[in-house]
């Protein structure tokens, strides 16, 4: 498509996040839609969540332990001269029993929740791939391709780790706080109510770093996807940095965005990471506070009230409460800091669910395409094997494909509001060779991409061999066209499978067989492995000319009566562009063919050229026509007037 043309689409960059970062807020529904995914793995979260609560509960114990081992065992020994270490001995290895059970437990559901996330990932991504095969051309027309990238790397990687290690460390840690709770009331309510005070004033601290923090972590998520787009546009883009000496300005924008996010990102995780310092500061005042307490209870012998019974404040007593209290206090923080994670990967997977809300492409046809063949009368019936003719089925109609193709009167803009074609009626008769010129934005391109129907027109009719392309399934009309355009694009994977791309199940015979209808078959065979030689980074070790073969026998097995041929010589030379040519002459003989194209020397030989100027046709006819008429294609072909 042209640079005119491209601008007259409606730019989104990020549009998939405008919606959700607006207010702060996320997309409805993402939690629950996020915690869908997860029911497949009901019977192992139930396991984890076993895990978490022996975890928490080992935890608590050791803390409890700390009060028999003072008051049942240190504290009578240190009254003995000859103390017995048996009972302390048994004591020491229970409670190991106990710990081993915590740290195993742990061990087993970290590792079981990385498990469940790395699969819940492939879940979502095998979903948004599958959906992006259904949107249409103009989703991706409007997004940079660094953007749509970020959704299977940074989005789904803050959702990996707020499966993995969040959503388990915030369950660990409520847990731990409801056990720990309890433990501190059955040793004092007193103290209990010190610490419950005191974690309000903690919690008020938190939610104030916190909200801060969480609105920096939404633009972080921002941020990383324009510093995406921009190196991909740049790795994209280097041989044209290269040649313009873009190198510095590239630089200087590029150490503007990442400044951006890096100050984004440092906000952020500065907020974040001095949570557990503040909390830890708050938590020793506490501590200390407890201690005081404690100790004048303990020593003014005040009555104790708690729920196992302790009417006094032991010195056991006091140091057990001691490490409950900062058993209590901690969590908090941790869970304000996963609570962090959680709203980056919110952000994430609000990004990947715009995606996955997008409407697909739609298609109400019902007529589809088959193999055709005469029976003994001579009739037209369908055929399971490729024959070589094809037919379209419409019910229990079949109409033969021919390869004629009109357009009539249609209108079309990328937008509501500003049409690219005006009034373009087209009569292309089987076998005709129609060529397109006109300067850049003029909407050849446009008419090539409507013919797909990668758009759909806002006024008049395209038929194909009679019939409304509208009533035609997509993937039928497409499969009918052949398109070979100026910019190529080539797979990692053997030359072989590149040009069955064409055709997926083309045999080796017929692959070989296009490459030598297309004139490629003698590089082809010079290669190091010839057709199996392995083509990497878009086939960056052939040239242009070479690259536009391949193309040119990816369209040839394909074997389409109806080729689109968009300026696919442009981009080579003269010399080059000869042995193209005679490969493009191959894979046109006996089909209908639209070509665009700003060398007139490669249409002379058109059957019709239709001469285009802003979204309208002002000249038509073949060459002679058009040169004794003296118009725009006379000063075009002369070089009175050249194409922009």
């Amino acid at each position: 498509m042209s640079n005119r043309e491209v601008r007259k689409m409606p730019m989104g960059r990020h549009g998939g996040f405008t919606a959700m970062t607006k207010g702060q807020k996320f997309k409805p529904g993402t939690t629950k839609r996020l915690m869908s995914y997860l029911k497949k793995y009901k019977a192992r979260l139930v396991l984890v969540v076993i895990c978490i609560l022996i975890s928490a509960g080992a935890s608590v114990a050791s803390s409890l332990f700390i009060q028999t081992l003072i008051d049942d065992y240190i504290g009578p020994m240190l009254t003995e001269i000859s103390p017995d270490f048996g009972g302390l001995l048994k004591a020491i290895m229970s409670i190991s029993v106990v710990f081993l059970a915590g740290v195993l437990a742990s061990l087993f559901y970290a590792r079981t929740m990385a498990v469940i996330a790395q699969s819940t990932l492939k879940d979502i991504r095998d979903e948004m791939f599958t959906k992006m095969q259904t949107l249409p051309i103009k989703y991706f027309d409007t997004r940079t391709h660094g953007d749509i990238m970020s959704y299977y790397t940074n989005d789904t990687d803050t959702l990996r780790q707020m499966i993995s290690q969040s959503l388990p460390n915030l369950f660990s840690s409520v847990v731990s706080m409801i056990a720990v709770l309890i433990s501190m009331l059955h040793l004092s309510i007193w103290l209990t109510l010190i610490v419950l005070v005191f974690t309000a004033l903690i919690v008020l601290m938190i939610k104030s770093i916190a909200s801060k923090s969480g609105n920096f972590f939404m633009k972080q998520q921002r941020s990383i996807a324009d510093v995406n787009g921009y190196i991909e546009e740049m790795v994209n883009g280097q041989k044209v940095v290269k040649v313009f000496c873009y190198e510095e300005k590239a630089k200087e924008r590029f150490k503007e965005k990442n400044e951006n996010l890096g100050k984004t990102t440092a906000t952020a995780n500065t907020l974040a990471n001095i949570l557990m310092p503040a909390t830890g500061g708050m938590g020793y005042v506490l501590y200390v506070l407890i201690a005081v307490v404690g100790g004048i209870m303990g020593i003014a012998g005040i009555a104790n009230v708690s729920v196992g019974g302790e009417p006094v404040l032991t010195l056991g007593t006091i140091a057990s409460f001691l490490t409950l209290s900062r058993n209590f206090v901690n969590p908090i923080a941790q869970i304000s800091q996963q609570l962090n994670s959680v709203i980056m990967a919110m952000a994430g997977a609000s990004r990947i669910f715009e995606l996955l809300d997008q409407q697909p492409e739609k298609d109400k046809g019902t007529v589809t395409l088959i193999n055709a063949c005469q029976d003994d009368e001579g009739n037209l019936c369908e055929c399971e094997k490729r024959t070589g003719s094809w037919a379209w089925k419409d019910g229990d109609t079949l109409i033969p494909m021919r390869g004629k193709i009109n357009l009539k009167e249609v209108d079309f803009g990328y937008t509501e509001d500003e049409l690219v074609l005006h009034d373009i009626t087209i009569y292309a008769e089987p076998g005709q060779k129609v060529a397109l010129v006109g300067a850049t934005g003029a909407g050849k391109t446009t008419i090539t991409n409507l013919i797909n129907r990668f758009y759909d027109i806002d006024d008049g009719k395209i038929q194909y061999d009679g019939i409304n392309i509208n009533r035609i399934k997509k993937f039928d009309l497409r499969r009918s066209l052949g398109v070979v355009l100026q910019d190529v694009n080539l797979f990692t994977g053997t030359v072989m499978e590149n040009i069955r791309y064409g055709r997926l199940d083309a045999t080796d015979e017929e692959c070989i067989a296009a490459a030598k209808l297309a004139n490629a078959d003698g590089f082809i065979r010079m290669l190091p492995d010839g057709y199996y030689t392995v083509l990497e980074g878009d086939g960056s070790g052939l040239s242009q000319g070479q690259r536009q073969l391949i193309s040119i026998a990816r369209a040839a097995v394909a074997d389409p009566p109806v080729m689109i041929l968009d300026e696919a010589t442009s981009s080579i030379d003269t010399r080059t562009e000869s042995i193209v040519q005679r490969g493009m002459d191959n894979l046109m003989h006996g089909r209908t063919v639209f070509v665009i194209a700003h060398r007139l020397s490669t249409i002379q030989n058109a059957d019709v050229i239709m001469v285009m100027d802003q979204g309208r046709i002002i000249e038509r006819g073949n060459h002679e026509h058009l040169m004794e008429e003296k118009g725009r294609y006379y000063q075009l072909y002369t070089g009175a007037f050249e194409l922009e």
